[in-house]
């Protein structure tokens, strides 16, 4: 049976590669849409579904944690797996509790890809070697706090699009004129990002925007 893929990248070279190594190591394999962004990955879903998800975790508009949660709220039975750079435990937690059911390190991706593709088809889940210990820690100490969670989920499109463009620079004023808002408009918005958030200064925002990959450096 044809195991039906969705890529979703923003690097097309990344693309290219990861398909041309599914498609040699098992012809069943079949990359059916590729998208360069996470909204596009769901407007490709909604039109064409297909049996797994490859995210990238780092994408412009939409990254591929949030596009997990947005496909599974579509459909709980969707089967999802993050490719990332990183190997930070937040990240890796924050992927397990989108609903993604494999995380791989795209340093070793060339030589897991059809194999956590064939566990997470059959129902099962894959973690690359290099952060499945981070399972076993949860599993054997499940009262010890994480990095006490975050409220990125609580945001709106439209904060995490002002958020996007206060930690690239823009003034209030700006913003209003970007997104066709009033400056009122976007002190509220502001304020209730960083309520949210519990952040107080500009410079917090950029690092926290940039630890949970709303934006790249």
């Amino acid at each position: 049976m044809k195991k039906r893929i969705l890529l979703a990248d923003d690097h097309t070279v990344v693309r290219d590669g990861l398909k041309a190594i599914m498609q040699k190591l098992d012809p069943d394999i079949v990359v059916v849409n590729e998208a360069s962004n996470g909204r596009e990955a769901l407007d490709m879903a909604e039109e064409t579904p297909a049996d797994l998800y490859l995210l990238d975790i780092s994408m412009p508009v939409l990254n591929g944690i949030e596009t997990t949660v947005r496909l599974l709220k579509r459909d709980p039975s969707v089967k999802v797996i993050i490719l990332s750079m990183y190997k930070d435990k937040v990240l890796v937690e924050k992927a397990i509790r989108s609903g993604a059911r494999g995380y791989i390190l795209k340093e070793s991706a060339t030589e897991e890809i059809v194999k956590a593709i064939d566990e997470v088809y059959a129902g099962r889940y894959y973690f690359s070697p290099d952060v499945s210990g981070y399972l076993v820690h949860g599993f054997l100490h499940p009262n010890q706090e994480g990095d006490g969670g975050t409220a990125e989920s609580d945001l709106t499109d439209r904060q995490r699009e002002i958020l996007k463009l206060i930690c690239d620079g823009y003034t209030e004023k700006e913003i209003g004129e970007e997104l066709n808002i009033s400056y009122h408009t976007v002190h509220v918005h502001k304020n209730n990002i960083m309520k949210a958030l519990d952040i107080h200064s500009k410079a917090e925002l950029i690092k926290y925007a940039v630890k949970h990959q709303i934006i790249q450096l």
